[in-house]
């Protein structure tokens, strides 16, 4: 769950941005019409493997590409230091990362070195590892966890507080999964494997059986742990998507933070442009985080994130974030506006989107797995954000999205979980954490 992050130094042709012209018509690349152009505790989760070699400058339509990098979910990782590099280009702006921010020496290396005077001594703490306090912030975020889901776990928790093992207690169970919106599916799952774990290690106390359901909830949800990946292309474009109301500009303003401040070039696309203040929104997102962004008011969705990818990789962006409006799964006309919006994004970058989000709220319950299979069977889902668990008594959805991806033999992971409105409680998730925190009320 625990990363450092490896920022490559961009070439100096490639930091000159290209302006959109905000005025300026598009034309929309399917239907050939004219459209309106258009910190965290746990925060340092990102990697990136510098780019071999060097070489001259790439021009737009060119994509510079990356080794890959993935998150580790190892907390205390750090790398050894890297010797400061001499040649490194000054950075005009920097986001200033929050205390807890753990970004690796190789980050810091790039950067330009303070004033002449003080070389000496930023080359020296360049050169030293900054100390790995991820006990601490595991710590605080496994508390808050504990918390969130404590309207979930307490009535599985209930289950385990008689004085022996018998048919009533796994009667309990069930209808306390059920209860928790884990559906019939997972339900009868987890009390098969649960039953089998008793009786291959002879358990005979309620809380030992507690703990053999920990294992049995650990194993069937760690499918869903795997690591978002950042570098594999210049843009990385993520394309997120969900219902009104699931939190989906929020997760993306977080999202953003996270990346800003691991000295990743984000810009925005505002491609929901038809809610109200949801361009401001953004807006506001991206003021605070000092990332750029490409709205257009009223404009066509797939026309502004045509231009938004277009941007990014004229201005040489890491990443590139498109907000699309919320669409219910039910309304077939609305869906088709994403498909449209995904074909647009594949034009103006060929194999982009490189990830499809989909930000799913846990207070929905079985109607939170009715959305992923809907979202999935019209974009292709690579991964879900699950936000407010900490409002809801219908935490154990993930085990039914988890079960769902068993059975239909389709990877969709869980990459974030929310557990509340700050910054800090969208966190990477780790599945012996959701499952202790569950059982631990």
């Amino acid at each position: 769950m625990f990363s450092f992050f490896k920022k490559k130094s961009p070439p100096p042709e490639a930091t000159a941005a290209a302006p959109v012209a905000p005025d300026a018509p598009s034309v929309d690349p399917v239907d050939g019409e004219a459209a309106a152009p258009a910190a965290p505790e746990r925060a340092g989760w990102l990697k990136r493997w510098l780019p071999g070699g060097g070489g001259a400058s790439q021009s737009a339509a060119e994509v510079p590409t990356a080794r890959p990098a993935t998150v580790h979910p190892t907390p205390g990782f750090q790398p050894p230091a890297p010797p400061v590099a001499e040649t490194a280009p000054p950075v005009s702006e920097t986001v200033a990362p929050t205390p807890d921010l753990a970004i690796s020496d190789d980050a810091l290396a790039t950067q330009a070195l303070a004033a002449a005077p003080a070389e000496a001594e930023a080359e020296e703490a360049a050169a030293t590892p900054t100390p790995a306090s991820a006990e601490p912030e595991r710590s605080g975020w496994f508390s808050r966890l504990k918390q969130g889901l404590r309207k979930t776990g307490s009535s599985l928790a209930q289950v385990f507080t008689g004085a022996k093992i018998d048919e009533a207690l796994y009667e309990e169970l069930e209808s306390a999964l059920l209860m928790a919106d884990a559906g019939v599916g997972a339900t009868q799952f987890l009390l098969d494997d649960l039953r089998r774990r008793v009786k291959d290690t002879k358990a005979t106390e309620p809380q030992a059986v507690k703990g053999l359901l920990v294992d049995a909830v650990t194993d069937l949800l760690r499918p869903l742990e795997k690591a978002l990946v950042i570098g594999q292309a210049q843009p990385t474009v993520i394309m997120v998507a969900g219902v009104n109301g699931a939190g989906k500009t929020t997760s993306i303003g977080k999202l953003t933070r996270y990346l800003a401040g691991a000295d990743q070039r984000v810009l925005l696309a505002a491609a929901d442009t038809f809610r109200a203040a949801a361009r401001e929104q953004l807006s506001v997102w991206a003021d605070r985080n000092r990332v750029d962004i490409v709205s257009q008011e009223g404009g066509d969705p797939a026309a502004v994130t045509f231009d938004a990818v277009s941007a990014g990789r004229a201005r040489a962006c890491d990443v590139v974030i498109a907000d699309t409006a919320g669409r219910l799964p039910t309304q077939m006309h609305l869906m088709e506006e994403l498909k449209k919006i995904h074909r647009v994004i594949g034009k103006a970058m060929p194999g982009a989107p490189h990830e499809v989000l989909l930000v799913v709220d846990g207070n929905t319950g079985q109607n939170a797995l009715a959305q992923v299979k809907s979202f999935d069977a019209a974009l292709g889902l690579t991964g879900l954000i699950v936000t407010k668990l900490d409002g809801t008594a219908k935490g154990g959805v993930l085990a039914a999205i988890a079960r769902w991806c068993a059975e239909s033999r389709r990877e969709v992971p869980v990459y974030f979980i929310g557990i509340g409105e700050k910054l800090e409680d969208l966190q990477t998730f780790n599945a012996r954490e959701f499952a202790e925190a569950l059982l631990a009320q």
